[in-house]
């Protein structure tokens, strides 16, 4: 109730509802956003750039309730606009797999999956998977929100996070492990 109560507020221009709204879940913010981003500096542009776009477009929101997805689905979108105007953002077609050394059972330095490198892992993945699968099990995200921030149909998401985990699978070692 708090949070339609502060969204209603500041769709009146309370900035100060806004900020409360944004406070109360700044670190997930904050974490969402340098997923993204990849150092501080530029995950706190990001979450700047969300906050100027929520000011200018919160009468736009539908759904009170929908605060916090909405606002992590500009937040993402800002973060995704500073990365090509970086020239960070790669679309799919120009990411290079080969720049990833692959973790095979040739390599003599894998021992177990504890060893291994997160980020290593994902960067196994495409763009689409790693994406889908940290909005997921990084961030807790529930499938038909992370379509929503996304803007791809929930079926599509849902397959990305399947093949991507049977990938990591087995990378990781096959059949052992199992996710749900």
């Amino acid at each position: 109730m708090m949070v339609s109560r502060l969204v209603r507020q500041a769709k009146k221009g309370n900035k100060d509802a806004l900020l409360q709204l944004i406070m109360a879940d700044r670190d997930a913010y904050y974490r969402l956003a340098y997923s993204y981003m990849g150092n501080e500096h530029d995950a706190m542009d990001a979450m700047e750039d969300m906050i100027v776009t929520l000011y200018e477009k919160i009468e736009q929101l539908q759904k009170r309730e929908a605060f916090y997805s909405w606002s992590k689905t500009i937040l993402v979108n800002r973060c995704k606009a500073l990365l090509r105007k970086n020239g960070k953002f790669q679309p799919l077609e120009e990411e290079l797999d080969a720049s990833v050394p692959a973790l095979t059972e040739a390599d003599p330095y894998r021992s177990t999956e504890a060893e291994m490198d997160m980020q290593t892992l994902l960067a196994h993945l495409n763009a689409q998977q790693r994406e889908a699968i940290e909005l997921r099990y990084v961030h807790d995200f529930p499938y038909q929100t992370i379509a929503d921030m996304t803007g791809v149909p929930l079926g599509t998401i849902k397959s990305r996070i399947s093949l991507g985990m049977q990938k990591l699978k087995d990378i990781i070692g096959g059949e052992r492990y199992e996710y749900h």
